[in-house]
């Protein structure tokens, strides 16, 4: 049985990503990987060894979260970005979020810096 052309399957009904920076997190790993910063294999190593860590979901559900810090540690163990780093900037995004008013963008210059 054939479908109508430009008619979408029905797996595409539901969103590939639950959450907008999961599509980010995947994108900027791609964006990353075509750069040359670094191989599928070291990619799939450093996912692997997160998501078989003690403690992750048995389910998947923290997937992307496992993806996250699976890409922060690959970057700084590339001497991209240190932890210290991508954890400060983390916490001057979530500062800003906190001071912009609903319905407003969240712009990093909001951020009315540490002890907020």
């Amino acid at each position: 049985m054939s479908r109508p052309e430009g008619e979408v399957p029905a797996v595409f009904d539901n969103p590939v990503f639950a959450e907008p920076w999961q599509a980010q997190a995947f994108a900027m790993t791609v964006a990353l990987h075509d750069k040359g910063l670094f191989s599928w294999s070291e990619w799939a190593e450093a996912l692997s060894a997160e998501v078989k860590k003690p403690g992750a979901a048995a389910d998947g559900h923290d997937y992307y979260e496992r993806w996250l810090a699976a890409l922060e540690k690959l970057l700084s163990r590339k001497g991209v970005a240190r932890k210290g780093d991508v954890d400060e900037l983390a916490a001057a995004w979530e500062r800003a979020a906190h001071a912009t008013p609903h319905g407003k963008p969240i712009l990093l210059e909001n951020d009315p810096g540490p002890g907020t």
